[in-house]
């Protein structure tokens, strides 16, 4: 099997680190605009050589691992260079835009909109593990678009690599991801912004730091780069989420200038109900 890996991040690392660990007869070409991430996996093993755009016909999966307006852009490209036995699969945080822009493409059956609800804060090809994808739910999007064989055996790589699939439309998972992981990085980026605007002594904020602190920031520390693209190709969802948690702050905040002990119980004591909410999906 012969493997595309472009962008050696943090996923895409990660998947060319399990695949190696999981198939013999496997070869990994990999690309990053970043040199020093080519260097890097080439020299740790974690790909075998640089990607090149000759070896396109050869290649039975492609993975774009870069920012969801770099996959808009380039994904047509790809498509327009693959053999008939390739499948692309874009692992995106957004899908219906990138999915709608090759929608009728002639080779449309050979993409497959994709989404691993796995990660950390941390990125680079140095972030990646084989164990990253363990237990993860990997969203599927409009898999009807993609031809059922190719599907077939992405299904059995996916699993393969420990995941476990989901299948969604792309417009609803737009929807839905908004909420719960582009606004819990939107919280994240805004909390650290507001205590580093308010306090200039850094190793006072070191200091006072608990581990309520540390957990709700961990996301700040996630790539500008990935998230602001995310950002703008999701907005109208994105939007729609902040408005909802704009009112609910405020909201809040009013009940806290009342002194409303006891509405701010209950309303918190009604949310408390989320670890039930959590515990049966885990």
């Amino acid at each position: 099997m012969k493997v595309g890996i472009v962008g050696l991040g943090l996923i895409g690392g990660s998947i060319a680190l399990k695949l190696k660990d999981l198939f013999d007869n496997l070869t990994i070409y990999g690309y990053d605009i970043d040199h020093e991430s080519i260097s890097y996996t080439i020299k740790n093993k974690i790909i075998d050589a640089k990607y090149d755009e000759d070896l396109l016909n050869e290649l039975d999966y492609i993975f774009l691992a870069i920012p969801v307006e770099s996959i808009k852009k380039q994904l047509q490209n790809y498509l327009d260079k693959i053999s008939e036995k390739t499948l692309i699969i874009d692992l995106g945080s957004t899908k219906f835009q990138i999915s709608n822009s090759v929608k009728d493409h002639k080779k449309r059956k050979n993409y497959l909109a994709a989404h691993p609800i796995a990660g950390t804060e941390f990125s680079g090809p140095g972030s990646a593990s084989k164990d990253l994808f363990k237990n993860k739910v990997m969203i599927l999007c409009d898999t009807k678009k993609t031809d059922s064989n190719l599907l077939l055996n992405a299904k059995k790589i996916i699993e393969s690599i420990g995941m476990i699939i989901k299948i969604m439309d792309s417009k609803e998972h737009d929807r839905q991801i908004a909420y719960v992981s582009h606004l819990s990085h939107i919280s994240s980026f805004m909390l650290g912004k507001t205590v580093m605007d308010k306090e200039d002594d850094e190793q006072a904020i070191y200091n006072m730091a608990g581990s309520g602190f540390e957990s709700t920031v961990r996301l700040a520390k996630s790539s500008p780069e990935m998230w602001s693209s995310i950002f703008v190709e999701n907005k109208k969802n994105i939007i729609e989420s902040l408005d909802e948690y704009i009112s609910n702050i405020n909201n809040f905040k009013k009940l806290i200038e009342k002194s409303d002990k006891k509405t701010l119980n209950n309303e918190m004591r009604r949310i408390n109900g989320i670890k039930e909410i959590l515990n049966g999906i885990k």
